[in-house]
């Protein structure tokens, strides 16, 4: 009796495996830091729980989509402001989310939710060059690069991992370029250059 007691309070007293940061350094192919690069890890062997984000916004001013690059995760709803003067018409054809707000100013009456993994490529039926792009990540473990090119990716536990990076300079369909990447307990570092420029 006394063993199990024992037992109970240390196992309820061990820490958990505690995660380290994990920088990844992004650059193009002249070897310029990439801003607004994703980067996302991948437990080898099975997924790890994850959570919808709270809501996030991508506006459309000046023409524009702001941000140009979003990451968020399955689950997550996304508004869509139009703070224009001129209406826009929102659309998204892509695997990962195809929807459409048709012609409309100021504030949709309600977002969207992105509840497939992969790559939605967002466009305005009326302005041809306003592009933008969801990633929605299966995995609690992502970021965007800076404009120092460095994603920092935060509490990844100790383990083996395929680290996936795209960027929309890759190309529309262009697969992410992938490594495998094994972590400990320290902070972790690593580079990935990628066949593609930087977007003007």
């Amino acid at each position: 009796m006394r063993s199990e007691l024992t037992l109970a309070v240390f196992c309820l007293a061990a820490p958990p495996a505690l995660g380290a940061p994990v920088a990844v350094q992004v650059s193009d192919a002249a070897g310029r830091a990439l801003p607004e690069a994703v980067v996302l890890l991948e437990p080898v062997g099975g997924k790890a729980a994850v959570k919808p984000m709270p809501e996030v916004q991508i506006a459309q001013e000046k023409r524009q989509f702001i941000p140009r690059v979003t990451l968020i995760t399955v689950g997550t709803a996304v508004n869509f402001p139009n703070f224009d003067t001129v209406r826009h018409h929102v659309y998204s054809f892509s695997k990962a989310k195809t929807f459409e707000i048709k012609l409309y100013a100021g504030v949709p009456s309600k977002p969207e939710v992105f509840d497939k993994p992969g790559i939605a490529v967002l466009g305005c039926n009326i302005h041809d060059r306003m592009a933008a792009w969801v990633v929605v990540a299966d995995t609690p473990w992502h970021a965007l690069s800076g404009a120092d090119g460095i994603a920092r990716v935060a509490d990844a536990p100790p383990g083996s991992y395929r680290l996936s990076v795209w960027h929309p300079a890759l190309g529309t369909g262009a697969p992410p370029v992938t490594r495998s990447l094994q972590l400990g307990n320290a902070p972790a570092q690593a580079a990935v250059q990628l066949a593609a420029e930087m977007l003007p």
